[in-house]
């Protein structure tokens, strides 16, 4: 999955996904130092894995992975090209989720581009950018389902889905929040909206506030009532710490941590939350030759799973043998799970849980 991490100039963008990534993009205190979009692949933070790769001692080691793409930062104006931004919002449409980095610190050394420090006018500055944007978008499909109504009448219920999002747009709301029916949205699979992406709020706090969630930051605080009124995620980072943080090998990053009295580096409770925002789950296969961890979208079924592997085991699904990572570090092996019975064989219909250590069975 492929994630864009946006915001204004300045906000800590490139900080962010230098700390993600160690892939070294430029940070500068000037406006448009990202001109490319910068892309980095993380592995998704899985204790489980290796706690299997201690039973089996694997000649490989595959976690799960995130995409994480730093695109420059947009300003008032970039629907229109400004700052760059048609190719900005065109990068954008490329990413599956947007991590919306916010500015909740004061820094005098640091520029603004709008001269103070708003978390929530600078949210709706980029918002409203992309509703605009979308709005443009929606016009010409809008101006196409027309010429095709003269000819189709089938096109009737296209046209009036585009033209109750284009009305839910103009007044200032973003796709995501209109609830479209399942076949309203269908008619939508080829528009690549970018306010129907889900978001994900990083706010980024100072070091003061890096340990825990800054309650008494009242920056943060209002931050954090926006996304909850809109139903969005958030969470706190200080981007420089974890910038420093990333530099370090395990041991040295277990002692920082401890030192500043944080539990959990925000880096790793970024790439859950990014995990959780588009519903996503992981099985796990464990063997001699490779421990691995699969992308699966929550609520697919086992043949579906399967063919994550390789297309001829979905085609030739037979049976899933499964037991859920929990047992299976319980009782230490999978002849042990077997002799305490919760190893399972499941077939077709069956959901495929977080966690579940699987075999396939095929044939084709």
């Amino acid at each position: 999955m492929k994630l864009g991490i946006v915001g204004l100039p300045n906000v800590g963008k490139s900080t962010l996904f230098n700390a993600l990534t160690n892939a070294g993009a430029e940070s500068a205190n000037y406006p448009f130092c990202t001109i490319d979009p910068n892309v980095g692949v993380v592995t998704v933070p899985d204790a489980r894995l290796d706690v299997l790769a201690e039973m089996y001692h694997p000649e490989k080691y595959t976690p799960a992975v995130i995409e994480f793409v730093d695109i420059a930062g947009l300003v008032k104006g970039a629907s229109q090209g400004e700052g760059l931004g048609n190719k900005f919002l065109s990068h954008i449409r490329e990413v599956d989720a947007i991590v919306h980095v916010v500015r909740c610190f004061e820094d005098s050394n640091i520029i603004h581009v709008d001269g103070s420090v708003d978390p929530v006018r600078d949210v709706e500055t980029i918002t409203m950018e992309l509703i605009f944007a979308d709005m443009e978008m929606l016009e010409r499909r809008i101006d196409r389902a027309k010429k095709a109504l003269r000819g189709d009448k089938t096109v009737a219920g296209e046209l009036a889905t585009l033209e109750k999002l284009l009305a839910h747009l103009e007044a200032g709301h973003t796709a995501r929040s209109l609830g479209l029916s399942e076949d309203e949205a269908a008619c939508l699979t080829d528009t690549p909206l970018l306010t129907m992406k889900p978001v994900l709020y990083v706010a980024n706090v100072d070091e003061e506030h890096a340990a825990s969630e800054p309650l008494d930051n009242e920056k943060y605080m209002k931050l954090k009532a926006f996304a909850e009124s809109e139903h969005s995620e958030i969470i706190a980072i200080c981007c420089g710490i974890e910038a420093e943080i990333a530099q370090l090998d395990p041991d040295e990053k277990a002692m920082f941590l401890e030192d500043l009295g944080i539990r959990e580096s925000g880096l790793n409770r970024l790439i859950r939350s990014s995990y959780a925002l588009l519903g996503y789950i992981s099985f796990l296969t464990a063997g001699p030759q490779e421990v691995r961890a699969w992308t699966i979208v929550k609520g697919t079924k086992a043949p579906q799973a399967a063919g994550k592997i390789h297309s001829d085991f979905e085609r030739g699904f037979i049976r899933a043998e499964i037991v859920s990572f929990e047992d299976l570090k319980k009782y230490g092996s999978i002849a042990a799970a077997k002799e305490a019975g919760v190893y399972r064989s499941e077939g077709k219909e069956y959901v495929m849980k977080d966690g579940d250590v699987v075999l396939f069975r095929f044939n084709v």
